[in-house]
């Protein structure tokens, strides 16, 4: 397999030096620029727009995921209040003072006193015997983050692309259960359906449990399936006015017939009126009409769930910014993998790990044993839109070009081994379609290598 891939990295040197008469080069091995088109990969399909599950059969995956993952938790189930010593668990694992040192961006340790300043935030002194849950909608995109803090911290590596508070993004409509509030009551901890963390309060609004729970159940409803989409531009109301929107947003959609004819100023004549929650001043819930283009690429109902779709979904993200967390308004490979998931209705543990050892979905496992030919025979005979998991990532699979198997995945480094037996290190920090044979998930291993799990959820 070393022959193989310096062999592959000999073939991308060569390509390299007559990159100029091409008018294209680049530092990933094997790529061509075809190969970043989503209509190269889908003329290679065979009836790419069968249904590969329909719409009862996706919402049975659903409830087979929640039922074999502990992580994901339905917030309808959640008791009404939590006891301190399952409140105070639940900080400790959310907010835990790291092992190994943190640093700021300027070099600095984070020093004992600092982690002090920051335990002092979770306000544990403020958890009573009992903790009664409150229920909100989140009112625009917002970072989940470990501590209530929009301090960044790294690690050793120092890449300050990757802050060690981040943890993901929570989106409008999104529903959370709240269980706590910093000391200053500018950050709330949150519940999602698969994940806890920090939110800034001001970007959530309290409702009932059946308002929040309630909105997510309305019917008919228009789901967001391009990368993102803005709502109208709202002069009188900021708060709905170009509202960044994510792919795979569920919305409650409304009539002229309820609105009128004029909705904050415009006809909705050449719009869909969608129903969106807003933050009251002193933080409730209430629902106003807000306007989203004809134009704009959203869809009535989830996405049939096809070959095609897949592809065209994954290809909206192409080129975005990698973001750990889902910062710099982007998101990382699991974020990438679950929105374009959530277009067609599927929900998914958020952490790599979590969905790549979990055991919904159809899965080929790999362990020590397995050798190189073992991993090559099931990728062959892996379908486009499968999952290849490694340790901490997660990539699409494309199908094969030339004996290569293709993927696209939302990546931060580039690594692979050169002729001369050194390691080619470079960035990638986006969403790019590369070949796997060649490259390495990491300073020790290849991606073959560290393949651990192919999941299908067809």
């Amino acid at each position: 397999m070393r022959n193989m891939v310096r062999l592959l990295c000999g073939f991308y040197l060569l390509a390299l030096t007559t990159a100029s008469a091409n008018q294209f080069s680049s530092d990933v091995p094997l790529i061509q620029p075809e190969q970043m088109s989503r209509q190269f990969w889908q003329t290679k399909l065979t009836a790419g727009d069968k249904v590969l599950l329909t719409a009862e059969q996706i919402a049975a995956r659903n409830k087979q995921t929640f039922a074999l993952q502990s992580e994901m938790q339905s917030l309808a189930s959640l008791p009404q209040t939590l006891s301190k010593a399952e409140l105070l668990s639940v900080i400790a694992n959310v907010s835990p003072v790291p092992s190994s040192a943190r640093f700021y961006a300027d070099g600095r340790e984070v020093s004992q006193q600092q982690w002090q300043q920051y335990r002092a935030l979770l306000a544990i002194d403020k958890v009573q015997l009992q903790n009664p849950l409150q229920f909100a909608l989140v009112v625009k995109r917002t970072a989940l983050r470990a501590f209530p803090t929009e301090d960044k911290v790294f690690n050793s590596e120092a890449n300050l692309d990757l802050d060690r508070f981040a943890e993901t993004a929570l989106f409008p409509t999104d529903a959370v259960a709240i269980l706590h509030y910093s000391a200053d009551n500018r950050w709330a901890l949150v519940q999602s359906f698969n994940y806890t963390g920090w939110v800034k309060t001001n970007d959530i609004a309290t409702g009932s449990k059946e308002q929040v729970l309630g909105y997510a159940r309305r019917q008919p409803f228009l789901v967001v399936t391009g990368a993102t989409v803005r709502t109208a531009y709202t002069p009188n109301w900021p708060d709905i006015s170009e509202l960044q929107l994510e792919m795979g947003l569920r919305l409650a959609l409304m009539d002229a017939a309820d609105t009128g004819f004029s909705v904050h100023g415009q006809n909705p004549l050449a719009s869909y009126i969608v129903s969106l929650p807003v933050r009251s001043e002193e933080g409730s819930l209430a629902f106003v009409p807000a306007l989203i283009p004809r134009s704009a690429d959203v869809s009535l109902g989830y996405l049939p769930f096809t070959a095609n779709n897949i592809l065209q979904q994954a290809f909206k993200f192409l080129g975005e910014r990698y973001g750990w967390g889902h910062d710099y308004n982007g998101r990382d490979c699991t974020g990438f993998i679950s929105e374009i998931f959530r277009s067609f209705g599927f929900v998914m543990p958020r952490n790599s790990g979590q969905q790549g050892k979990g055991a919904y979905g159809d899965n080929i496992r790999f362990d020590q044993s397995s050798n190189a030919q073992e991993k090559l025979s099931a990728i062959q005979k892996a379908r486009v839109g499968d999952l290849f998991y490694f340790p901490g990532h997660v990539s699409l699979y494309l199908g094969m070009q030339d004996n290569q198997p293709f993927m696209i995945h939302d990546v931060n480094t580039l690594i692979y081994p050169l002729e001369n037996g050194q390691l080619y290190r470079g960035t990638l920090n986006g969403v790019v379609v590369t070949p796997m044979l060649p490259l390495n998930a990491n300073t020790e291993q290849s991606y073959l290598d560290a393949l651990y799990a192919i999941k299908s959820l067809r």
